[in-house]
């Protein structure tokens, strides 16, 4: 059995949608602290899991989390 790769998963760990999405450590990490109410977000015990799809659609919405290259 093949491990599943984050683009084929439903829930990322947030190391795997900043590679996944390129995004800004820094950018990420305060939002990620500051939006624990949007259901993007979802709490396994103490873990933070990021819902890909959902977060698909607000990265359309909100490219700003995004790196500068």
């Amino acid at each position: 059995m093949q491990k599943a790769t984050p683009e084929n998963k439903e829930y990322l760990m947030p190391e795997e949608a900043i590679t996944l999405f390129v995004l800004s450590r820094r950018k990420f990490g305060e939002w990620l602290r500051k939006e624990n109410s949007r259901p993007i977000i979802v709490k396994y015990g103490k873990r933070k899991l990021i819902n890909r799809v959902a977060f698909e659609q607000y990265l359309n919405e909100h490219p700003e989390l995004r790196r500068r290259d």
